[in-house]
């Protein structure tokens, strides 16, 4: 009985505890990029999204153009 009850695994607030444990001690180890950098990334990620959002725009633009030309509606 003594083997049964050293194999069965810890509780749940047990895992959990430990889990918490290896996260931060993960973090810890984590190099975190500098503020500039930071704001550059972001700067680039806005530039990128500013462009298809103007691509899409544009062809959603052609299509509605489209479209109405063959429907004769609007035009």
């Amino acid at each position: 009985m003594a083997n049964k009850n050293e194999a069965k695994k810890p509780g749940f607030f047990a895992r959990m505890g430990k889990k918490l444990k290896e996260t931060f001690s993960e973090l810890k180890r984590v190099t975190w990029p500098t503020f500039p950098k930071v704001v550059k990334s972001t700067c680039v990620v806005l530039v990128v999204v500013v462009v298809f959002l103007l691509v899409v725009t544009g062809i959603n633009q052609l299509f509605q153009y489209l479209l109405g030309l063959l429907t004769g509606i609007g035009a």
